[in-house]
């Protein structure tokens, strides 16, 4: 078979839509499909997926691409990679879902979670993750409290409880295989990155049953068979969307500091065979097979995109028309006010779900969209700070997301860090890296996707708001 011809599946499950995208063996992208996933919400602020319809919507996805290629086509393998905190209970002899899917978003047991608060230490030390509620075992212990289904299925030993990605491929593969991978199971905080496996004492502590979840495999193993039209496929990585994103780029480097800037933002750096030790970091699994381990070293900024919504909201403004007037206020050379950005509470290195966003100065609308953008690229830098004390120098910024886009932010951080910034011109980061995965050795010689680079400049009057804007955020801590 002729290079082009070997094709592969990558299935990117998102909170929007469910997306089956075929690359060819020259990493070429061939075919699409992409179905919407309506997001559910309440009045108790419950936020979920229907997944029978999530179920169903990948199955339309993968038709949709395999319709787009040509008679006679055969995929080689596929790969899928899903939100790392989402979480379902389901029956593992018929496949039946015993919860909604839900979201990472979702806080419902926060209440719950905070009496294990004497445990953060331990918990932190043992999964390398901050105690909340946005990971999967707070979600687990409440569907063992609230839903009838899920308690008779425990009772009967037929209950899974488990990351999306562990019920999606139970759905979709012959025989409903129970396995979770390393990147999706250390989101549920009941895994051990250093054992690479549920964790025993963290099992006690939640009131988990090890038979009450998916065996623990690595991030390349045979999960089974996937039906598609084009007859079966071996599904043969399954790993989380931000963990598949660098590899978009070509093998993990730890010289580069990988930033996504979407909804929040991302800041991460690689670690080969050694396990991090940074408190106020997040450490992760980022791939895992029969040759060693690679470590990511996480920051995590809540309020990115989110933050101006929150602008737009408050100004009365769309956004496009908030950012015109942000890029008039740079040509102007108007000096931004600070801005305090609690939005979705302050993530590393401080964690603070409770910390109040607020402007310190007026200005113009303009210049109060710039005060976000910085804020954006000075919770960004702190970061960076951190995960700079861990391993070689970085050499650059490598950026991705929708707001990698606005060049007041990128410029901004080039300048803060002192290093290019490169920002990626892929629309499709996740489903690539999935891809280069699948493909292994095959993907060798792919091209890599294309980059704009933005040189860093001496800025004093950004590195003085700077310090000013973490004079004034510790002092309100």
């Amino acid at each position: 078979m002729q290079a082009e011809q070997r094709l592969c599946l990558a299935l990117d499950q998102g909170g929007h839509a469910s997306r089956a995208l075929v690359f060819d063996g020259l990493g070429q992208l061939v075919a699409t499909g992409s179905v919407p996933v309506e997001t559910l919400r309440n009045a108790e602020g419950h936020i979920e997926h229907d997944p029978d319809a999530l179920i169903g919507s990948l199955r339309e996805a993968i038709a949709a691409a395999c319709k787009e290629l040509p008679a006679g086509s055969r995929i080689s393998a596929a790969g899928l990679a899903t939100q790392r905190s989402s979480l379902c209970c389901w029956n593992r002899h018929s496949g039946e879902a015993l919860s909604p899917v839900i979201s990472w978003q979702d806080r419902r047991h926060a209440a719950w979670l905070e009496t294990l608060g004497e445990h953060a230490g331990m918990i932190r030390a043992r999964t390398g993750l901050v105690l909340t509620p946005h990971y999967g075992a707070s979600k687990m212990r409440w569907c063992l409290d609230q839903l009838p289904a899920v308690q008779a299925a425990h009772a009967a030993g037929e209950l899974v409880m488990g990351p999306l990605a562990s019920f999606i491929a139970c759905r979709l593969l012959d025989g409903l295989p129970c396995y979770a991978d390393p990147a999706n199971a250390a989101r549920t905080q009941l895994w051990d990155p250093a054992t690479r496996d549920w964790s025993d004492e963290l099992l006690r502590l939640f009131g988990i049953a090890r038979a009450d979840l998916p065996v623990p495999v690595t991030s390349r193993f045979a999960w089974g068979e996937l039906a598609t039209p084009l007859g079966p496929v071996p599904l043969t990585v399954v790993t989380g969307d931000q963990s598949a994103v660098p590899f978009a780029f070509g093998p993990l480097d730890a010289g580069t500091a990988y930033v996504n800037i979407g909804t929040g933002a991302f800041i991460q750096r690689a670690l080969r065979d050694r396990l991090p030790d940074a408190q106020q970091l997040l450490v992760s699994v980022v791939w895992s097979d029969s040759e060693g381990v690679d470590y990511m070293l996480e920051g995590t900024v809540n309020g990115a995109g989110s933050a101006l919504d929150w602008l737009a909201g408050r100004e009365g403004l769309p956004l496009a028309r908030l950012l015109d007037a942000g890029q008039s206020a740079a040509a102007a050379g108007l000096e931004p006010p600070l801005f305090l950005n609690g939005i979705g509470g302050l993530g590393s290195p401080f964690w603070r779900s409770d910390f109040e966003s607020r402007f310190a100065g007026a200005g113009t609308i303009g210049s109060r969209l710039l005060a976000v953008l910085e804020s954006i690229a000075f919770l960004l830098y702190t970061n960076y700070r951190e995960l700079k004390a861990q391993g070689p120098p970085f050499t650059r910024l490598l950026l991705t997301g929708g707001l990698s886009v606005n060049d007041y932010l990128c410029q901004c951080l080039a300048d803060l860090c002192g290093i290019p910034v490169m920002r990626s011109e892929e629309p499709e980061a996740t489903a690539r890296g999935l891809a280069r995965l699948i493909a292994a050795d095959d993907a060798r010689d792919w091209a890599v996707p294309a980059t704009s680079r933005l040189m860093p400049a001496e800025n004093p009057a950004l590195c003085a708001r700077f310090r000013r804007w973490e004079a004034l955020l510790q002092a309100q801590l």
